[in-house]
Parts: structure tokens; C-alpha cells; sequence
């Protein structure tokens, strides 16, 4: 099975690390997020990666290469300018077509088990694609109290699970390119217009662990959630 790595952005928030480097290259726990991705999706059965790729893509391919030493086939599709989430998938359709296929934001750490997406969009011939889902994580700790006002506890940032959020992690047919924009980013465009033909799935992941990597605080979190055993890849 097929990945897109969808990673061209110019990851402003993580600047000055990234003056030099693409985001997908930061590093988390002595290991850039790209190398934690590539070894979640060996061992998900993924055995070839597209690398879609922009800022800095030259800094990508020196560390990827072939990705052979990864146990991956690893090409890449550059864009030229930014072409937004949807316009770079669809800019590498003549690499993903013929096929059901994963794409995922490249700043995404995880566990999350693929097949469960993969099941989904196989099992309905009606369906385009789906997306993971996993609960909203407050950034701020809560306080919980009594009726009469007395504090009663504190949480540290819990996550909220009646309130889901898009993990940028996707199952997708081949027939998603007649959907996909030139330039755009797929939750503007090609999301709200499949759930309105009732053509997407969302498939929820309440206990898996799940982190994007957009600031140096969540540089830190990640790198402390691995050290002490939150998630686990081998």
C-alpha cells in the first residue's frame, strides 16, 4: 500500500528550527517526526511513501534518499509553489492513481492502527474516503467543581472526547482526484463537498496516542510522551 506525506509547508510556528529544515525534519525524542511516520506506517503494511514536498525539499531527500534504509520506496513530487493539502495530493495523482492509498499530514506523530480507514472506504462502494478522528485536547488544564462552588479537582489538559477533531490521516480512493483542487487544502473544499454527497467517512480514535507537531511546545510534549512510553513504535 501507497502513503502521501503531505510535506511542503513553510512551518512558520516552528521557526527558527525550521529556518533551515522542513517541519517533517524537526527532530522529537533524537528522531525527525518523518522517521517516526515511516516506521508507524511499516509497521501498518505501507511499503511505498510519495513525499510531497516543498520548502526545503532538498534537506529531505539527503536524509530519505531511496528510503531503503527505512525498509520503504520513497519518491518524491515537488511543488514549485505552495498548492495547499488537496493541490499537492492531486499534483502526485500519477503516482497514487490505480489504488486505494493513505495520506497524512507530514507533522502528524501516531499509533493509529490504518487498517480500520482502509476497511471503511473498501467496505462501502459509495464511500471516497475517510478520515481519523480523535478527541479535541484542551491546551489548557480544567478545574472541576462542587455545585456550591467548592474546587474539587484539577485536570491536566484532558482531552474532551464529545468534541472530535480531523487528524489528518485519510484513506482515500482513486477516484478522489475528480474532487481534488489545483490549489486548496482539502478540508476547505474536497471534505465539505463529499460529506454533502454523503461520500466520507470518519472513523474515531478514542484511545490511540496522536500529536501534531506545529510549535516547540509540541516539540517538547512529544519528545516527553515518548520517553516515557506513550507511544510505542518499534
Amino acid at each position: 500500500m501507497k502513503v502521501a506525506i503531505i510535506a511542503g509547508g513553510l512551518a512558520k510556528r516552528l521557526r527558527p528550527i525550521t529556518e533551515e529544515i522542513p517541519k517533517s525534519l524537526v527532530e522529537v525524542a533524537g528522531k525527525p517526526v518523518i522517521e517516526w511516520q515511516l516506521r508507524w506506517l511499516r509497521a501498518n503494511d505501507v511499503d511505498s511513501a510519495v513525499i510531497l514536498a516543498g520548502y526545503r525539499y532538498e534537506k529531505l531527500i539527503e536524509f530519505l534518499g531511496s528510503g531503503r534504509r527505512f525498509g520503504m520506496s520513497v519518491t518524491y513530487v515537488v511543488e514549485e509553489t505552495p498548492l495547499g493539502t488537496g493541490g499537492a495530493i492531486k499534483n502526485a495523482e500519477p503516482y497514487l492513481s490505480n489504488e486505494v492509498f493513505i495520506a497524512v499530514n507530514g507533522d502528524v506523530i501516531t499509533d493509529i492502527p490504518l487498517s480500520k480507514l482502509v476497511e471503511v472506504v473498501r467496505g462501502d462502494e459509495t464511500a471516497m474516503a475517510a478520515i481519523a478522528l480523535v478527541p479535541l485536547k484542551s491546551p489548557y488544564g480544567v478545574v472541576k467543581t462542587t455545585r456550591d462552588g467548592r474546587v474539587e479537582s484539577f485536570v491536566e489538559k484532558p482531552s474532551i472526547e464529545e468534541y472530535l477533531i480531523n487528524a489528518g490521516i485519510y484513506a482515500m480512493k482513486d477516484g478522489i482526484f475528480q474532487y481534488l483542487p489545483e490549489v486548496g487544502d482539502i478540508e476547505r473544499t474536497t471534505f465539505p463537498r463529499l460529506a454533502t454527497e454523503g461520500r466520507l467517512h470518519g472513523v474515531k480514535f478514542t484511545s490511540n496516542y496522536w500529536k501534531s507537531i506545529d510549535t516547540i511546545k509540541d516539540v517538547e510534549e512529544a519528545t516527553n510522551d515518548i520517553n516515557t512510553g506513550k507511544l510505542r513504535i518499534s
